[in-house]
């Protein structure tokens, strides 16, 4: 078992660098960050491995306290910590952050992290979206990402999810069950829920947001940060966006490297991390447009009635382009 120390020595400015095909900032290029101290919101989904990545390349960028701030899984709650400056960045899904903005939230979207994460597990009753009509379908809670998820890919078909389907709010442990017991005739999930459903060889993937289209060409996780911490610390903003983008790198080179930083934060099976890690794209967070993906799903949300505000709109009022697109030029890669 490596240790996180081993692992620390790859994440030298120049170990990083090396491993992944990176130029180091040259020393006194850039002022140290304004602050020392970042809280990420503690997420113990596998797809989120990027924030757990960068906890020692944070460290390399100055911050000398890095916190991983423990409000629960809900999405209101990672939300409402966020924009209320109880924690500083978070990884959080596309569609929850243009609800957030549509409500006036205080956070602003920086950058996409990586596509797929989502997948929809059917029964044999289910073989194409348009299957799910008139059927159950499990999901972890309602208000939560995978049901905003649904509601975008059915209102996309012309489906009309709060009359064409039934929902099963369930417990995650419970999904399984429900799928074999016949009461859910699909199931929606974020990591490690579908890679765990196809080691048992419960169901059948109906639809990936890694591999099918158009979901694989926008952005799931994105990269978002409380408003007044962007305003007041753009030094700071810069850096930890940087370690992020360089941790999607390490997840996508050393997989099993990177799972093993997460499992040992959660009770998450490794061979899942690890199949996580291949399965998502995180080292192509260059080739995506992260603005198209926040249009994409504003659009969706503004044609199913779900926000009023215009994808422009949310577009001028919740994201900040700036520091990606210089980290781009850096980090070529």
């Amino acid at each position: 078992m490596i240790t996180r120390r081993d692992f620390a020595r790859t994440l030298s400015a120049a170990g990083t660098s090396a491993l992944i095909g990176l130029r180091p900032v040259p020393s006194g290029a850039e002022p140290p960050p304004e602050t020392t101290r970042i809280r990420l919101v503690e997420q113990g989904g596998t797809c989120q491995a990027p924030k757990y990545v960068a906890e020692d390349l944070l460290r390399a960028e100055g911050f000398t306290e890095v916190r991983y701030q423990d409000v629960g899984l809900n999405t209101s709650k990672r939300m409402k910590a966020l924009s209320s400056g109880d924690a500083d960045f978070d990884l959080m899904f596309a569609p929850d952050l243009i609800l957030a903005v549509d409500t006036a939230q205080a956070l602003i979207v920086l950058a996409g992290s990586h596509v797929g994460c989502l997948e929809i597990v059917g029964t044999e009753r289910v073989r194409s979206i348009r299957d799910l009509k008139g059927r159950a379908i499990a999901v972890r809670a309602l208000g939560e990402s995978e049901l905003l998820f649904l509601a975008v890919i059915l209102a996309y078909i012309g489906l009309d999810p709060n009359k064409d389907v039934r929902l099963v709010p369930h417990k995650p442990e419970d999904g399984a069950r429900l799928l074999l017991d016949g009461k859910a005739d699909a199931l929606i999930g974020f990591p490690p829920r579908p890679q765990d459903l196809r080691a048992k060889r419960i169901g059948h993937v109906v639809l990936s947001g890694t591999t099918d289209p158009p979901w694989r060409d926008q952005f799931c996780c994105m990269v978002t940060a409380n408003r007044e911490f962007v305003r007041r610390y753009p030094v700071a903003t810069r850096r930890v966006l940087r370690a992020l983008m360089k941790a999607n790198d390490l997840c996508a080179i050393d997989p099993a490297r990177s799972a093993k930083l997460v499992t040992a934060r959660n009770e998450t099976n490794f061979d899942y991390a690890v199949q996580t890690m291949k399965e998502l794209p995180y080292g192509k967070w260059r080739d995506y447009d992260a603005e198209a993906t926040i249009r994409f799903y504003a659009l969706r949300l503004h044609e199913a009635g779900m926000i009023k505000s215009s994808p422009q709109k949310i577009l001028s009022q919740g994201t900040d382009w700036r520091f990606l697109d210089e980290l781009k030029k850096e980090l070529k890669g």
